[in-house]
């Protein structure tokens, strides 16, 4: 019986862990990561502080567990779905054009989650700032070795500077990530589809392989 208790307890915490995660990725997306805090999700989601504290512990651990979080909800949308195609530049695309989407359809609130917290922790020192970097490069990493995989499968170019295309595909969309969210324009996700597009063509050893539009 006690076992079951403890049980009970213990996917009680989990469950509240996530609500708070949840909101707080949502902040965050908008405001930072210094936009966070103990107090403010408490009073939001009308917990106690003191419980809140208990899952977390501080600030900065609410902050590295709100990265985590982000991350896991990226690779559902982004990385997830391209995984099921096999090596190719029709995974590439799909990388590409699911990043587009999780922007435009604002799975949070502030666009592209680490575009923002990238902005606010570049300049700084500390474990927050090592954690969001290490996502970054993540992705950087992620795009160089999917479109390698392109290039081994034959359908990319042998002489291609795969680094330097990673580079530029990230420009296009991070672009298109700002200008949507500061002027609340979105032909921008369709220019820089096309631009991508354009890109992975020059590069192809087949441009039939891509689409003919986004």
């Amino acid at each position: 019986m006690s076992v079951t208790r403890a049980d009970g307890r213990v996917e009680r915490g989990n469950q509240t862990r996530r609500l708070i995660l949840q909101r707080a990725v949502r902040i965050a997306s908008v405001e930072g990561l210094e936009g966070l805090s103990l107090g403010r999700l408490a009073n939001e989601l009308g917990l106690s502080k003191s419980g809140v504290f208990a899952l977390f512990g501080s600030k900065v651990e609410l902050q590295l567990a709100t990265v985590r979080a982000a991350i896991k909800v990226y690779t559902a949308y982004v990385v997830q779905p391209a995984r099921e195609l096999p090596p190719g530049l029709g995974q590439v695309w799909l990388l590409c054009r699911n990043w587009l989407t999780y922007s435009e359809q604002r799975v949070f609130p502030g666009g592209c989650f680490f575009y923002s917290v990238s902005a606010e922790y570049d300049a700084r020192e500390g474990k927050v700032h090592d954690t969001v970097a290490g996502a970054h490069g993540n992705w950087f990493t992620l795009l160089e070795r999917t479109i390698d995989e392109a290039r081994r499968a034959g359908e990319v170019g042998e002489d291609t500077d795969i680094p330097q295309l990673a580079f530029e595909i990230v420009a296009l969309l991070e672009m298109a990530n700002a200008e949507s969210v500061l002027h609340d324009n979105f032909t921008c996700y369709s220019k820089a589809a096309d631009g991508i597009l354009h890109r992975l063509r020059g590069v192809a050893t087949d441009p039939s392989l891509l689409p003919l539009t986004p």
